[in-house]
């Protein structure tokens, strides 16, 4: 025996969490729950999927009503039904209703046949009468169960632990510890599990392109002026041909031809140059930085996720601060029109990280490519153009001034009239129709660009649901931590020289690690990417604890502590709960020293409709296993050594 030998006050002190990011919740149906009115199988099924997911708590409630309100029965029933009544429970803490439940489910549930699940049902059986009956011969019950198939065999091994016993303890956790082994980073966990703490994408939206705005007051100018323009343009050609004056009716003909094709190639000219200038303002570095939003708001989250995505792909052969400055401007347009287009749609803004570190992977491929800024070039307009436009109104001006300084030797009056009619008149009507013009060729262009973009982006999308679609399920995510929990009791009991049977008891405490994601399913217990556990031995000497940090994609362990004390050093077990949910565990010696841990932190985001934190919580804890952690460890505060003998007691007396 040693006195403690460090002070063991990990985990996270107080309300420390800091390090654990906003939760992710998948999707709105749960696997977790039963539709009003379910059936007694429908109710039993969700058990089953609580028993897979380590809740056996609320599997034993849900198959506890398919099972003696519902009448359900048959083999598979009586399978699940035997594991649920002593998951996560040793002995001595199954009440004696559930101990008596126990022994009458073979018969209640009609156990019959000799399927696959009979078998299992069967040596389950056999290996409860072992652990209560210590003269059970165990060669044939273990090759018995040694000849079961999986999922029974694997169920068994997972689900029992704490209840077996003696000799046979050992010998289950010998093939427990080989299946955890073997099936630790089984089923590609290192390349699914980061899939888990990624919520289900948000499908992408793009901006779309601003309908031509076009006041009806422009529209008629344009009519009226160019009806105007017109009626003034045919009266001089009247004056023309009624003076017989052809040489300048033809200068007058090519003068309104040369101002044809400069309005129409004027109107290219002028259309390139205000596109580009706009698209110079929208991409110009702003002057003054925004003042920026609350950081625990949509808009500072959707901020953050640029910061870090810009700040992280940076263009091959560029530095990081020159590409910040050279795309500000992008950054913030882009920026703007996701918020713009999900900050009143409900959608968190983790649920658009995948667009938003596409949109910012777009960037980085055309500054590498040469193309982000190759508008400016689209948008240069020919010399060709500049030259038919300039020579077109030079016709124009020149075959006017012709036309109508020969009109005016005929008939002035009326030259006079066409001619102060036509200069206003086609004033208005260029002005006029430019604007229209433009404006339809700026919905055009932005309508193909916003196509575009959204094709790329509906691509984008289906790459990353595909990428996805093997995302863990909740009871996969429970099976690789049960797994890791055997591991991390392996190395404890080969470092401290103990079998399973010299154990009296174990309990594990499990909290979250820093930094670490979560996420979870509905009415699922929160699963984390970082765990602090801390296991408890409790042997005839004293207790032996491990505490380690565990890297649940990768499966490791890291920063380990130990200590050993006797019982009698263990001054008080607190836990502390708060109307919220929120758990925290405190183990504290004669000596001072205390051992922490916060389980559950008070950032419940995420919850839906017909969830609590309180359920929440209450999930979380059934599947961290934490009231046989506290019926170990409560009792070893409250009676000392003295608790070995009264659990003894109480266990020969059941």
């Amino acid at each position: 025996m040693t006195e403690p030998e460090a002070t063991t006050a990990n985990h996270a002190e107080g309300r420390a969490q800091v390090g654990v990011q906003a939760g992710v919740v998948h999707g709105d149906v749960s696997i977790y729950s039963s539709p009003p009115g379910a059936s007694p199988a429908e109710r039993f099924e969700t058990g089953v999927r609580l028993l897979n997911g380590g809740i056996p708590g609320k599997a034993r409630e849900l198959m506890g009503e398919a099972v003696l309100a519902g009448g359900l029965t048959g083999n598979r029933v009586c399978f699940h039904w035997q594991l649920a009544l002593v998951s996560g429970r040793a002995w001595n803490e199954i009440p004696q209703e559930d101990v008596a439940k126990l022994r009458h489910a073979p018969f209640g549930c009609e156990l019959v046949g000799g399927d696959a699940w009979a078998d299992g049902a069967k040596t389950v059986i056999r290996l409860l009468d072992a652990v209560v009956r210590h003269d059970t011969d165990l060669r044939p019950l273990l090759k018995d169960f040694d000849c079961l198939d999986d999922p029974q065999r694997g169920m068994i091994l997972r689900h029992l632990e704490l209840f077996l016993d003696g000799p046979l303890k050992d010998e289950m956790w010998s093939r427990a510890l080989e299946e955890a082994g073997q099936g630790q980073m089984a089923e590609d966990r290192s390349g699914r599990v980061w899939k888990f703490f990624h919520p289900d994408p948000a499908a992408p939206r793009v901006r779309p392109a601003r309908p031509p705005a076009t006041p009806t007051g422009t529209r008629v100018t344009a009519v009226v002026a160019t009806g105007v323009m017109t009626a003034a343009a045919v009266n001089m050609a009247y004056l023309l041909v009624r003076d017989l004056q052809w040489l300048t009716l033809l200068v007058y003909l090519l003068g309104i031809g040369g101002g044809s094709c400069a309005a129409r190639t004027g109107a290219e000219w002028h259309f390139l140059a205000e596109r580009r200038r706009a698209k110079d303002r929208e991409y110009r570095q702003p002057r003054e930085h925004a003042p920026r939003a609350k950081s625990d708001g949509f808009v500072g989250r959707v901020d953050r996720y640029f910061d870090r995505y810009f700040a992280r792909y940076v263009p091959r052969d560029t530095s990081r601060s020159a590409w910040l400055a050279g795309t500000a401007g992008i950054r913030r347009s882009i920026r703007n029109e996701i918020v713009d287009l999900y900050r009143e749609q409900r959608t968190g803004a983790e649920k658009i990280a995948w667009l938003i570190r596409y949109r910012v992977g777009r960037v980085r491929g055309q500054w590498e490519q040469g193309t982000l800024w190759e508008y400016r070039r689209e948008l240069a307009a020919p010399l060709a153009t500049k030259v038919t436009t300039l020579l077109g109104l030079a016709v124009l001006a020149s075959g006017t001034a012709w036309t109508v300084g020969h009109a005016a030797w005929t008939a002035p009056a009326s030259a006079a009239a066409s001619t102060f009619l036509a200069l206003p008149a086609g004033t208005l009507a260029v002005r006029a129709w430019l604007r229209i013009i433009l404006e339809r060729r700026r919905y055009a262009a932005d309508r193909a660009e916003e196509l575009q973009l959204q094709q790329d982006c509906d691509a984008a999308f289906r790459r990353w649901k595909l990428k996805l679609a093997d995302k863990p399920t909740d009871p996969e995510m429970a099976v690789w931590l049960d797994r890791d929990r055997k591991v991390l009791l392996n190395e404890a009991l080969n470092h401290y020289g103990l079998t399973m049977s010299d154990m009296i008891a174990h309990a594990f405490i499990e909290a979250p690690g820093s930094p670490a994601k979560r996420a979870r399913v509905p009415k699922g217990p929160w699963r984390h990417t970082r765990y602090r556990l801390l296991l408890f031995l409790l042997t005839k000497d004293g207790v032996r604890q491990l505490s380690a940090d565990l890297d649940f994609e990768r499966g490791t362990f890291h920063d380990r502590d130990r200590t050993n004390y006797r019982y009698e050093a263990v001054a008080a077990v607190r836990v502390r709960q708060t109307d919220d949910g929120d758990h925290s565990f405190e183990l504290a010696l004669v000596n001072g020293e205390l051992v922490k841990a916060e389980m559950l932190a008070d950032a419940m985001e995420g919850l839906q409709a017909d969830e609590t934190r309180a359920t929440v919580s209450e999930t979380t804890l059934d599947a961290a296993g934490l009231s046989h952690t506290l019926h170990v460890m409560e009792g070893i505060a409250a009676e000392g050594k003295l608790w070995i003998e009264q659990e003894r007691y109480r266990k020969a007396a059941s």
